[in-house]
Parts: C-alpha cells; structure tokens; sequence
C-alpha cells in the first residue's frame, strides 16, 4: 500500500473519531477527493513549447473539468 492510502486511512480514522462517521464512506471520500485532486494537478504531457502554448489552456481546463467530474460522479464535495 502507497504512503498516501496510508495517510488518508489515518485522516479516516481522525475524522471516524470526530464525527463517530462509518470509516469506510469517509476513506472512500477521502480517496475520491484525491483522485480529483491529482486530476486537477496533472501537468500539460507535452515538453515541446510550441504544443505546451497550444494545448496548455485547454488541458488545464479539462484537467479541472475532470476533477469535478470525479466528485461529482460519486457525490463527493
């Protein structure tokens, strides 16, 4: 298991304790969220200036669209 499922398990448990939630909806948030946020941060593929220029609004764009897509696929805010 990666070091950041490691770090949102123990934000579940954290929260789990605080709002005495079900710890598995909250993990499940949690990893939604952070999948739309890698979404977000994803970086333009392209090395060349020409294509960066070119595509570069437009992937950041898309790149947010599709970050909130995810949350708003699994209803997550």
């Amino acid at each position: 298991m990666n070091q950041r499922i490691q770090e949102l398990m123990q934000e579940a448990d954290r929260r789990c304790s605080e709002t005495r939630g079900v710890y598995d909806l909250i993990l499940a948030n949690l990893i939604v969220a952070e999948c739309a946020r890698v979404a977000r941060a994803t970086p333009c593929p392209y090395t060349s200036d020409a294509m960066r220029q070119q595509l570069g609004h437009t992937w950041d764009m898309a790149s947010s669209a599709a970050g909130r897509e995810i949350e708003e696929y699994f209803g997550v805010r």
